[in-house]
């Protein structure tokens, strides 16, 4: 498997995690801010929320984590949580902008 096929995978695993109170995946949300993919399978994610107060954050890094480590050929998957740059609604992708009402 090349090493873009798997980035895609991971991609389209990031779009399967939600935060319970919004109708949109972290990933068009914006809240991925970095994925690394080693030679050796393992997987750095740096990661934000929308609030740094999330009372579901463990949830949705722990699902993040799971859902990734998931990919075929994925060994071991880091999630690091980061407040810089804070989140902003301008990071959604224009479906995520769509489905919340912001175009």
């Amino acid at each position: 498997m090349t090493i873009l096929h798997t980035e895609e995978r991971i991609v389209q695993m990031l779009k399967t995690v939600y935060d319970p109170e919004i109708p949109v995946n972290v990933y068009d949300l914006g809240l991925i801010y970095k994925v690394d993919l080693h030679d050796n399978g393992d997987v750095d994610i740096d990661m934000t929320l929308t609030a740094p107060n999330c009372p579901v954050a463990d949830y949705i890094v722990e699902d993040v984590k799971m859902k990734v480590e998931a990919v075929e050929g994925i060994k071991n998957v880091t999630v690091n949580l980061v407040f810089d740059p804070a989140w902003d609604k301008e990071m959604m992708s224009e479906d995520a902008k769509l489905e919340l009402g912001f175009l």
